[in-house]
């Protein structure tokens, strides 16, 4: 061998004797290291989307980006990495390691082609490519053309990725076979236990978190370390992105209506302009798990004999509240409610925050209180991080977070969700009496959440009910009762605005007319403040969750414009509706409910009175059907091209 090949293979080649597994390794980082070129690249190309980055949140950027391209990366090599760790022998053959070799470098490439083309794709849309673009161009008949203008545009960009493809195949490490002195059984055995290994390490990886407590990464998880949403890109990588959104393909756009006929039907924008000053009152939001309506008493005083028995604080608060008797959740899920109370966001055909649209520029709550001097915190008694709450939090416009690495005393950890709720809506009501007012927090409760794990000295107290959820249901409801005992005492309790909801339908329905997919929704919406008497009374009107941002906006008199896809409570509400999505938009307005499948109205009930949904009156009240209809395109239509167009905030 020539001197300068020895030199080659010593300092570029890296060629490992026999150390198959440092290789993969070795291999594995020189992938990581590339994408955090493209990462800063993206960023060096893009500063003027971020005109007030500083060196140390870039960093953090940097090591969020990490959890992405981890993910990405075990995606991308789950072929080569499992071929590279099976455990026989002919792993070391010199063609089977350079077959293995093209599988890299082309996968890889792939990957890197992708980042690079969104270093420019990013300033035409503002967020990282999804699996949706394979969507947006399947009917382009020129994609040839398409990308040789870009290519040729953008040359510059050819340049880096060519630049980078060559990096990566002069520091590939190499593998040559060794000597085998140990025996086959103790080779294999050893082999064995690695291949083990590395599938429980991959598992993790492809989570994106070796936590158990915490949901696989999503999109959205970006927003646990930026600043504003924007930031979200420069955490996310592109293949990350299209593998995160296979299964959550991009929204079908409607076009139903012109601009102004849509506005006249349905429109989300807000505009308020109160006559009086505005009420700095503060705002305190509980998101209650699984508290349906099913087990308050003011919710069923139509079934004969209904015995309170599961939330006797909340149906005494509920008496000198204003409540809605036909009130909804948005969703089904812990996830899909962050987004409808906390930003007017509902989770149509999917949660928002799985969606490819978890990016978009929103006005939560918090943000645009924010502007007018509130101070801001979420709270969650759960792991820091358990199901993304943090980053939506964020999203939403919470400047703190508030979690069980906050809370910091582990002798309340129930050892499954997080802090007992007892304890932890203490802490709420202590750290918000350390808060300059005027200030709005909000709070996800869990102790209501499956295994429903009591406290040992609670475990006598709570008991007799039909199932261990309704157990730490009753729980959950004395826990509130002690916060509010608590917060009663301290200054800022006369000066704020409470409301409660539940993140969802209950675990266990008591009555069959709480599982039809009416009855599910069924979830409380209570406005309490202490001393007002205009809210004293239930309200015989259809409500919802993401009804509750712009109902208390317009509570404190606030002046400006926004984006909320629900409606003002406070103002009168017969021509309101209600939105869910159990596989088809489901609409509810009047005394009415339809199913529309984005084409059709295909069933419709008077849901007041057939709480069964057993008599479908379709073709029965044509001027109905019509408005109906009518309501359903057009919320369709403002939905889903707001979010594809990324127009949830007012443009300026």
């Amino acid at each position: 061998m020539r001197k300068q090949d020895n030199f080659f293979c010593q300092y570029f080649n890296f060629r490992l004797k026999g150390k198959i597994h440092l290789a993969l390794i070795r291999n594995m980082a020189l992938v990581m290291l590339l994408n955090t070129v493209c990462r800063i690249l993206f960023y060096t190309f893009n500063t003027g989307f971020y005109p007030n980055m500083t060196f140390g949140h870039f960093c953090n950027l940097l090591l969020g980006g990490m959890r992405f391209d981890i993910l990405g990366l075990v995606y991308v090599n789950i072929l080569y990495i499992f071929f590279m760790i099976i455990p026989f022998k002919f792993r070391y053959n010199s063609v089977y390691q350079k077959v293995l070799k093209y599988l890299f470098v082309m996968t890889n490439s792939i990957a890197l082609a992708a980042n690079c083309i969104d270093i420019i794709y990013f300033r035409f849309t503002l967020r990282r490519t999804t699996f949706a673009v394979f969507r947006e161009f399947e009917n382009e008949n020129n994609m040839i053309k398409l990308f040789a203008g870009f290519f040729i545009q953008y040359w510059y960009i050819v340049l880096i990725f060519i630049l980078l493809i060559v990096i990566m195949v002069l520091f590939y490490g190499k593998v040559q076979k060794p000597e085998f002195r140990k025996s086959a059984w103790f080779y294999y055995v050893l082999n064995t236990l690695y291949l083990c290994i590395g599938a429980g390490l991959f598992v993790a990886a492809a989570r994106g978190d070796f936590s158990p407590f915490n949901r696989p990464i999503t999109l959205s998880n970006a927003a646990e370390y930026t600043k504003e949403p924007i930031e979200m890109p420069l955490v996310q990588s592109t293949p990350t992105a299209i593998i995160r959104t296979l299964s959550h393909l991009s929204l079908k756009e409607y076009r139903f209506f012109n601009g102004e006929e849509l506005d006249r039907i349905y429109t989300p924008v807000k505009d308020y302009q109160p006559e009086g000053e505005f009420k700095y009152k503060n705002v305190v939001i509980f998101i209650l798990e699984s508290f349906s309506a099913e087990y308050m008493k003011a919710y069923n005083k139509h079934i004969p004999d209904y015995k309170s028995l599961y939330t006797p604080f909340l149906d005494s608060l509920m008496q000198h509240s204003r409540y809605f008797l036909y009130s909804y959740a948005n969703g089904r899920k812990s996830i899909d409610a962050m987004p409808s109370v906390l930003a007017s966001i509902p989770s149509i055909e999917g949660p928002y925050v799985l969606s490819p649209y978890s990016g978009n520029m929103i006005n939560g709550i918090a943000g645009l209180l924010r502007k007018i001097g509130y101070r801001t915190a979420f709270f969650h008694g759960a792991p820091n991080g358990s199901m993304g709450f943090s980053a939506v939090a964020n999203l939403a416009g919470f400047e703190k977070y508030y979690g069980m690495t906050e809370f910091n005393n582990p002798e309340f950890f129930d050892r499954t969700n997080g802090i007992y709720d007892e304890e932890f809506f203490q802490y709420y009501a202590e750290e918000m009496n350390k808060m300059t007012e005027p200030f709005c927090t909000a709070l996800f409760s869990l102790s209501s959440h499956t295994p429903f794990t009591l406290p040992d000295r609670y475990k006598d107290v709570f008991t007799g009910t039909p199932t261990p959820f309704l157990n730490s249901l009753r729980y959950s409801d004395y826990s509130l009762k002690r916060f509010f005992e608590t917060a009663s005492k301290m200054p800022w309790f006369k000066n704020t605005l409470f409301v409660l909801s539940a993140d969802h339908g209950g675990t266990y329905s008591l009555f069959d007319e709480y599982k039809t997919s009416v009855g599910v929704y069924a979830a409380p919406i209570i406005f309490y403040a202490p001393g007002d008497s205009t809210l004293i009374w239930g309200e015989n009107c259809l409500a919802q969750q993401i009804d509750i941002m712009p109902s208390v906006l317009s509570y404190l008199n606030y002046n400006g414009s926004f984006v909320a896809f629900g409606n003002n409570l406070f103002e009168k509400c017969d021509d309101y509706f209600v939105v869910n999505f159990p596989n088809m938009l489901q609409l509810l307005w009047d005394d009415y409910m339809i199913y529309f499948d984005g084409e059709k109205i295909i069933s419709l009930f008077k849901f007041k009175e057939d709480k069964m949904l057993s008599n479908n009156l379709l073709n029965t009240s044509p001027e109905i059907e019509r408005i109906m209809e009518l309501k359903a395109k057009a919320f369709l239509q403002q939905y889903t091209t707001r979010l594809i167009e990324n127009r949830l905030t007012i443009e300026k």
